[in-house]
């Protein structure tokens, strides 16, 4: 809005009220007394322009942004701890702690002999990373412990993307008396829920069917019975709910590739590998089918490929068809150099 509100348009704008009588070049008197004032007033339209965008759903971000969907009644998800098993060799107190890399764990409950439930005591993804021998922090003898299964997996606090997509969801969709909409609203709520699939009157009247995904568009074992509970506690009388996690279509893909020589095939692979993960993520609960001819412009497109042959998928040279309640993962990923 301001964009032509900068230091030299503000100063000659200013010069050009001084009368023509008066020297204005660079170095006289007028203009190093004008020259501070329109530097100022640059810098002030500058934060004008980004105060407008710090109030705007489309480009707010942080603290800006949780005020303006606050206005919706939209929270941001906040960041949560990783609650995981260890397994002991002996018995040891509840509130002992350990650790392993860049993480500590403190016992919070016993679950069976020797095998005990624990917090980790760094909020985030970084708590369900880990997994193997523990150190122990508080000086116990004679026992060792391993860290084993996620029981309740760390999330990151919501990002601004997450946040303001669930944003325009709300604002731009009619929710209303437990409709699709709010069922997905409900499951996006939760925190660690990236995205959801209704399925209303799935298994006659009175029934719906959400499908869940976690945050980074992959299935979350334990996700369905959160987002369950929580949707329990606000939908209408009446409904019967059923929450589950998509079943996985295995994508795997071969190909003969002719490299240019600026990578080593290992490379090529993985980064073809990364490549078609993010497709297949992108069609999760959108586009229910992989497209042949995708992959393939995936796989010409990768750094180091120049040509490719024989690519099959699923052993297969055609699209592949997701049913409405699936999602495709990537399997096995094998490329070979062509000769």
């Amino acid at each position: 809005m301001f964009e032509s509100m900068n230091y030299e348009n503000i100063l000659k704008d200013m010069l050009s009220k001084v009368t023509s009588d008066v020297d204005k070049r660079e170095g006289s008197v007028i203009y190093d007394a004008l020259a501070p004032c329109a530097y100022q007033l640059a810098q002030t339209y500058f934060m004008l322009n980004n105060f407008i965008d710090l109030v705007s759903g489309d480009t707010a971000v942080g603290e800006y942004l949780d005020r303006v969907v606050a206005d919706y009644g939209i929270i941001r998800k906040p960041v949560t701890h990783a609650v995981r098993k260890i397994v002991t060799s002996g018995a040891v107190e509840i509130g002992t702690r350990w650790g392993l890399g860049d993480t500590t764990y403190k016992l919070t409950s016993k679950l069976s002999t020797n095998i005990y439930s624990a917090t980790c005591e760094q909020a985030g993804n970084i708590g369900n990373t880990y997994s193997g021998t523990l150190e122990n922090i508080d000086n116990i003898n004679g026992i060792t412990a391993t860290l084993t299964d996620i029981i309740t997996s760390g999330e990151d606090e919501e990002s601004d993307d997450n946040l303001r997509a669930r944003f325009y969801m709300q604002v731009q969709s009619a929710s209303t008396s437990g409709n699709v909409y709010d069922y997905r609203n409900w499951a996006l709520d939760v925190p660690g829920c990236g995205d959801a699939k209704v399925f209303p009157l799935w298994n006659g009247a009175g029934t719906v069917k959400v499908l869940v995904v976690d945050e980074n568009l992959e299935v979350d074992e334990d996700l369905p019975t959160t987002v369950n509970d929580y949707i329990e506690t606000v939908r209408p009388i009446g409904a019967t709910v059923t929450v589950a996690s998509p079943a996985s279509l295995t994508i795997n893909v071969t190909a003969n590739v002719t490299l240019d020589g600026t990578q080593w095939l290992a490379d090529v692979q993985a980064a073809f590998t990364e490549s078609l993960t993010a497709y297949l993520q992108e069609t999760v609960f959108e586009i229910y089918n992989v497209s042949y001819a995708k992959i393939g412009s995936i796989l010409l497109s990768t750094n180091g490929v120049k040509d490719y042959n024989t690519l099959l998928i699923n052993n297969n040279t055609a699209n592949i068809t997701i049913d409405n309640t699936e999602m495709p993962i990537c399997g096995t990923v094998t490329l070979t150099e062509a000769v």
